[in-house]
This record gives C-alpha cells, sequence and structure tokens, in this order.
C-alpha cells in the first residue's frame, strides 16, 4: 500500500514538474529575411485588337462584350457579294487558261511527232511549244489571282486568335468599315502575369537575386514562372518595371486586379518569441521573463516582424533566456 502511495506521489510530482516546464520557453536566435512588399498589378500576356483587312459593310456580330470566344470562332462578317463575284470569276478564268493549257499540250504532241517523220519544220515545232509555255503562264497566273481573290474573301470573315473574353466593340451591324479600322480587342485569362515597379534602391539586389514571392490579399501564395527585369527607368518615378510569369493562373485571376509581391531585400539574426508571450497594457509591451527562482518576471521589450505566430523582439530579452509562453494577464 506505501509503495503504491509513493509511485503516485512520484507521478504527481513529475507532471508537475514538466506542467511547469511546457509554461516555459526559450528565447530562439533565427535568420530573418526582410522583405520589400509592393502592390503589384495583373495583366494578361495575350491582349489584342483585331482590325479590319479589307473594305465593306459589317453584317453579323456573334459575340458582345464579356463572351468568353473559342479560339478560330467567327466574330465579325462582313458583306462579301463583290469578293464571291470576283472568286467567280478567278476560277472562270482558272478553268478557260487549263483548257487553253492542255489543247495547247496535246497540239505540242502532235507536232513533235510530226517533227521526228520530218513532216513539220523545227519552226512549227518552236512554234507550238511557245504556245505550250504560254498556256502554261497563264495557268500560273489564274491561280493566282484565284488565291488573290479567296484571300480577300478570307478577310470579310475575322475569326478570334486565340481563346480569350471580348473586352471592347468598336462597330455596330450595319456599319462599313475600312482596312485597318479596329473591331473588337480582347484579352485571354490562359496566360497571366504580375507587372510592379520596383524602387532603385532595390534594383541591383533583385537583378542579381531575381527572387520574388506572389500573394493574394488573403494570404494563397501564386507560383511564377520567369522574371522580366526592364534595363531602364522611369523618368518620373526612378522605379524599374518588373514583370513576373503565372505559372499557373488560377480562375478567380482576371487582369487589373492588385496582388502583394514580395522582394528579399535583406537578412540578419532575430530573436523570436511566441507572439501568445507578449503581454499588453496600453503603449507597454512586455513579457514575463523566468527568473533564478522559477518566478516570473515582467520586462518591457521592443517588438519587430512577425511570422508564423513567432515576433521579433528587438530588445529586451537575450537568446537562452526563457519566457512565460502565455501571459500571466
Amino acid at each position: 500500500m506505501r509503495r503504491a502511495l509513493m509511485m503516485v506521489l512520484c507521478f504527481c510530482l513529475s507532471g508537475a514538474v514538466q506542467a511547469a516546464s511546457a509554461q516555459w520557453v526559450d528565447v530562439k536566435r533565427e535568420t530573418l529575411t526582410e522583405t520589400l512588399r509592393l502592390d503589384g498589378m495583373i495583366e494578361a500576356v495575350r491582349e489584342s485588337t483585331v482590325s479590319a483587312q479589307t473594305a465593306g459593310t459589317v453584317v453579323e456580330l456573334p459575340y458582345d462584350v464579356d463572351d468568353a470566344v473559342p479560339e478560330g470562332e467567327l466574330i465579325v462578317r462582313l458583306e462579301d457579294s463583290d469578293e464571291q463575284a470576283r472568286v467567280e470569276q478567278a476560277r472562270a478564268s482558272l478553268d478557260e487558261a487549263r483548257a487553253d493549257l492542255t489543247d495547247a499540250r496535246q497540239n505540242l504532241g502532235r507536232v513533235e511527232q510530226l517533227h521526228e517523220r520530218d513532216v513539220a519544220s523545227q519552226q512549227e515545232l518552236d512554234q507550238a511549244r511557245n504556245r505550250f509555255d504560254a498556256a502554261r503562264a497563264r495557268v500560273s497566273r489564274a491561280e493566282g489571282a484565284l488565291s488573290e481573290a479567296r484571300e480577300q474573301l478570307s478577310y470579310t470573315r475575322v475569326h478570334a486568335p486565340y481563346s480569350g473574353i471580348v473586352t471592347e466593340r468598336m462597330v455596330e451591324v450595319g456599319e462599313s468599315v475600312s482596312p485597318g479600322q479596329p473591331l473588337m480587342r480582347g484579352l485571354s485569362l490562359e496566360q497571366l502575369r504580375v507587372v510592379v515597379s520596383l524602387p532603385q534602391q532595390y534594383a541591383e539586389r533583385v537583378r542579381s537575386e531575381r527572387e520574388a514571392v506572389v500573394t493574394l490579399n488573403g494570404g494563397a501564395q501564386l507560383e511564377t514562372d520567369g522574371m522580366t527585369f526592364y534595363p531602364y527607368a522611369d523618368q518620373r518615378s526612378h522605379s524599374f518595371r518588373l514583370r513576373l510569369e503565372l505559372a499557373d493562373p488560377e480562375a478567380r485571376l482576371f487582369p487589373g486586379m492588385l496582388v502583394r509581391v514580395g522582394i528579399p531585400t535583406d537578412t540578419r539574426e532575430a530573436l523570436w518569441v511566441p507572439e501568445s508571450s507578449i503581454y499588453r497594457r496600453g503603449e507597454l509591451r512586455a513579457v514575463f521573463v523566468r527568473g533564478p527562482d522559477d518566478e516570473p518576471r515582467l520586462r518591457q521589450v521592443r517588438l519587430g516582424s512577425r511570422r508564423d505566430g513567432l515576433v521579433e523582439v528587438l530588445s529586451g530579452v537575450s537568446e537562452g533566456e526563457s519566457v512565460r509562453r502565455e501571459a500571466l494577464y
């Protein structure tokens, strides 16, 4: 009975010691990377304006602003009766030229046979060959004219160069357009990047280290894939333009959104304690330091950065000291 009582007493004392030691945490020294935080803006890699390549009247606009357009889809159609007529005329000219070529080829064959039997003269053979060469040249010209007519016809149908969103429409159905006139503007959400202005004093480090972290307002980190550093500064702000490619843009990202860009600027040694150990009363910031007799002693501190539930102590404590994990009051 006495032995069992002693075991229980030892167990209780051991638990009390462990509970007491669990109240304290050592002040740790770790490397702190100082980070410059800037506002960056998301922009589309693909953003373009589609313009007319021929004159005509707009007869169809299948898509409007904010519509999603698959790659290759028709976005503008112009009236094409004149172009269709030119294609038919060019096709008829090609058929006629091919018929002349066939006749000239057959005639050349007959004259060559007669010339081999000394029935046709060399002059007649030369004339047959010249006629054949001229007919073949007319076929080439007719094929070129038909290809050009078909190309002009294709200009009356404007297709989306890539999958994206229509951001602006500059024409209406029934409006006459001329070559070079803007028709629609759009962008792709599949390839996005972040653009940020970097102060001049940090330019050299970023150019050499090429490190940056992009995060959303909620704290989610975005994966980047490459950095472009513009080798010139803005004349007014003296800042450098920095561009970060997003490796896998999320569906919730859109051009024009603001994100946070963290640029590592320096590293230094820092002392860290749990943020829960900080005692706050008005402007006072303090911690309870473990004394020689294991009693907590209040000591004022000056705080710095915060990360992952820890807070940097700039002054007031030393490495190796212990502070209460939880402030007393």
